[in-house]
C-alpha cells in the first residue's frame, strides 16, 4: 500500500524566544486520526515517574504546532503521542503551543481545507485504510485508534534503527505505510517482538533509501 498523501509544507519550528501559549489538552482538535498505543504507553510511564515541575518544564521545552480558526478553536498538528498519555492521566492538564498558521474563517471545514492543503492532516485509519474525509477527525484525543505500524516505527525510533524527522508531517506513519506494504508476522502494540527483526531487517535495507530518516546498515 502506498500512502497518497498530498504534497505537504514542513512544519516551522518554534522561534527561539518565541511566545507560548498555554493550552488546556481536551481544548485541542487531532489533525490524525490514530497513534501507536505502544509510544502511548511508554509516555505514560514517564509522565507518571514525573512531578508537576517536571512535568511542565518538559512541555515547555516540547510545544505543540497549533492552528486557530477566528473563534478561538485550535488543533494540534504534532505531538499526539505525549499529550493523549498526559490525558489519560490528568484530564485537565495544559500544555504549551506555538502558533504556525491563523486562519480568518470559524468554519471547521475551511480549517480542515486549508490543513490538508498543506499536508497537514493524516487521514488514514488504525489499519491503514484511507484516506477517509476530514469529517472523520476526533474531536478530541481520546478518539484516536490504535495503529501498531506506527507502535512498530517508535519501537525502531528508540533502538536508533531510524533517524527523527520532526518538522516532516506524519514522518512515522509513512514509515509505517511502507512497513505495512512487506510482509511481517502479526504483531499488536502490546507484542511488537514477532515483527521487529523483519522490522529492523527492511528499515536498515535500501529499498527504504527515500524515506526521511533512513540511516542504512550501519546505523546500529
Amino acid at each position: 500500500m502506498a500512502l497518497r498523501l498530498p504534497p505537504y509544507q514542513p512544519l516551522p519550528a518554534p522561534l527561539p524566544g518565541g511566545e507560548l501559549l498555554e493550552v488546556p489538552i481536551a481544548q485541542l482538535r487531532p489533525t490524525q486520526l490514530c497513534v501507536g498505543l505502544a509510544e502511548v504507553r511508554s509516555r505514560l510511564r514517564d509522565f507518571g515517574a514525573e512531578n508537576t515541575r517536571e512535568r511542565r518544564t518538559y512541555l515547555g521545552s516540547k510545544p505543540v504546532p497549533l492552528v486557530r480558526s477566528a473563534d478561538g478553536s485550535v488543533w494540534m498538528v504534532d505531538r499526539h503521542h505525549r499529550l493523549r498519555a498526559l490525558i489519560e492521566i490528568e484530564p485537565d492538564a495544559t500544555a504549551f503551543g506555538y502558533v504556525v498558521l491563523e486562519l480568518d474563517s470559524p468554519d471547521p471545514e475551511q480549517v480542515l481545507a486549508a490543513l490538508h492543503q498543506r499536508g497537514w492532516l493524516y487521514l488514514y485509519d488504525g489499519r491503514g485504510l484511507g484516506p477517509l474525509p476530514p469529517s472523520a477527525l476526533p474531536e478530541q484525543l481520546t478518539g484516536l485508534q490504535d495503529d501498531p505500524y506506527r507502535s512498530l516505527v517508535w519501537k525502531l525510533k528508540q533502538e536508533g534503527v531510524l533517524a527523527a524527522a520532526p518538522l516532516i508531517p506524519f514522518h512515522e506513519f509513512r514509515w509505517g505505510a511502507w512497513l505495512r506494504s512487506r510482509p511481517l508476522p502479526p504483531f499488536s502494540s502490546e507484542q511488537l517482538e514477532p515483527a521487529l527483526p523483519g522490522a529492523r531487517a527492511l528499515a536498515r535495507s535500501g529499498a527504504a533509501a527515500h524515506l526521511a530518516g533512513w540511516k542504512g546498515s550501519g546505523c546500529c
